[in-house]
């Protein structure tokens, strides 16, 4: 199984992860611009590692987060969040044309919930419910 994750990884990270993975280090920057909004940068930039190798890793929700993370979500939805899902969309239409591309498409569309809430939220081992992923 680690063999098959490693082969997708591979090839998701040319065919879409970096361009996907870019889009959120861009949104990062914009967003660590101003101090107030840093916090959004940071939550980017751990979602464009996400973005760029997201086999063998899981969405899950963080225990403890209550209403504060519900408001940044909203924020980052209004900030950076919706263009992020168009692009996650787009690229799950374009990599499910092909059935090698079925998988990578599923995984796009796996990462929209991250692209839209990223506070209350941690990446995770898959198979490790509790168990933050680190490189």
């Amino acid at each position: 199984m680690a063999l098959l994750r490693l082969i997708l990884n591979v090839i998701w990270l040319f065919v879409a992860g970096f361009w996907l993975a870019l889009g959120y280090v861009i949104a990062g920057i914009i967003c660590c611009v101003l101090i107030v909004t840093i916090p959004f940068g940071i939550a980017s930039f751990r979602m464009a590692s996400y973005a760029i190798w997201p086999f063998g890793r899981d969405l899950v929700r963080r225990s403890g987060a209550g209403d504060g993370s519900t408001v940044l979500n909203v924020i980052w939805v209004i900030v950076a969040g919706w263009w992020l899902t168009i692009g996650h969309i787009a690229t799950a239409l374009g990599l499910a044309v092909t059935i090698i591309g079925i998988p990578m498409a599923w995984a796009s569309l796996k990462m929209i919930p991250v692209a839209l809430a990223p506070f209350g939220n941690e990446i995770v081992r898959s198979g490790h419910p509790r168990e933050p992923w680190q490189f």
